[in-house]
């Protein structure tokens, strides 16, 4: 098994087409996908057709891909995934942060170590100048992530959203992380 990066307590290995069923898991439980879909289900077809070649797609700007399975180390465990993306396939200078863990690892640290660990790879290994992270301006759990990784508050927007989903009316927020910021604060 190739190794992206390693943490104390996680490993993130790209993914590969054995992973559907872990993706599958993930993407339908209610509570994982409230903020993202409204806790909709996501079908086998769905997974292997539109999820599974988006996390395995490579962006050559940085050598690497996007999306990584997280596991934990001692065990092996799938625990869901970090999002670590050129918002291009060809300037590494931005790219977006994101992880969706499965129920059972939330509240253990797992999304700031991992999220750390990849702004720290990015901006010292990658060419990384900014780091972004957006979510639902009332998923609070999400946007603590953020702040403990790092990334400051920048602002709120609105999506044109073909379906609107509990929470939506109060918009989006990003967050964000500059090398310059990163680097005062190391």
């Amino acid at each position: 098994m190739h190794v992206f990066l390693e943490t104390e307590r996680l490993v993130l290995r790209p993914f590969t087409g054995a992973d559907a069923d872990h993706l599958l898991a993930l993407d339908n439980d209610p509570e994982v996908m409230r903020f993202i879909n409204g806790g909709e289900p996501t079908g086998r077809e769905t997974v292997e057709a539109k999820v599974l070649p988006r996390l395995l797609h490579d962006h050559p700007c940085t050598g690497t891909r996007g999306f990584w399975a997280a596991e934990e180390k001692a065990t092996g465990t799938f625990l869901g995934w970090f999002e670590f993306r050129p918002l291009t396939d060809h300037d590494p200078a931005v790219v977006e942060l994101g992880y969706r863990l499965n129920q059972a690892s939330w509240g253990k640290g797992y999304a700031t170590e991992g999220s750390r660990a990849l702004i720290d790879k990015g901006f010292t290994e990658l060419g990384v100048e900014r780091v972004t992270a957006n979510t639902m301006t009332v998923n609070s759990r999400s946007r603590r992530v953020m702040e403990k990784s790092g990334l400051t508050f920048l602002r709120t927007f609105t999506g044109d959203w073909p379906d609107a989903i509990p929470g939506s009316e109060h918009g989006e927020v990003e967050y964000e992380l500059t090398r310059a910021e990163w680097q005062r604060h190391r």
